[in-house]
């Protein structure tokens, strides 16, 4: 067992923060939220891309094969806008989609606001990679990701990637016994 950190990207697709418009709110937003919930080591392996499917896919594909993070989590273009695409760039780099984490996301995100239905984020795998869109917005990552962290350890370690821990006073990740 290494003791070396594990790595996970955090994608951020927004055209303004890429161009440099604004500062980058929904990476820090990704980070904050991981650093509460794991307690095994990791570090974040960052992205910042516009919104443009094959600046996205390029970085998916870069994380998932290059840099081998077991978790990939994006942030941005997931509402129903134009150039919101990042659905569209990942489910062309999965191997498989989950859409049950789509359904569980939209819905823990209804109970705060009701345009949460306009909401198109997906997640899949990519060889030993999961991919989870979230939305931009920080209080919205936190929701979705408390929603759905439960399932992602044992997910990961269903497609081969290390196990990861969380801090169970923060997110009890589920493990059928002897997993």
């Amino acid at each position: 067992m290494s003791d070396a950190p594990i790595r996970i990207g955090v994608v951020t697709v927004s055209d303004r923060a890429f161009r440099g418009l604004y500062a980058d709110q929904g990476g820090p937003g990704i980070e904050v939220e991981l650093a509460r919930i794991l307690a095994s080591p990791w570090q974040p392996v960052r992205r910042l891309v516009p919104d443009e499917r094959p600046a996205i896919e390029d970085a998916l594909c870069g994380l998932a094969d290059g840099e081998a993070c077991p978790l990939i989590v994006t942030t941005g273009g997931t509402g129903p806008a134009p150039r919101d695409v990042t659905p569209e760039a990942t489910e062309a780099v999965c191997d498989r989609l989950l859409p049950g984490f789509g359904e569980v996301m939209r819905a823990a995100s209804l109970r705060v606001v009701p345009t949460a239905i306009l909401s198109r984020q997906i997640a899949g795998t990519r060889g030993r990679s999961l991919i989870v869109n979230l939305p931009g917005k920080p209080s919205a990552i936190a929701d979705c990701l408390a929603a759905v962290f439960p399932a992602i350890p044992y997910c990961i370690d269903l497609i081969g990637g290390p196990r990861l821990e969380t801090d169970p006073a923060v997110c009890v990740a589920f493990r059928p016994k002897g997993a």
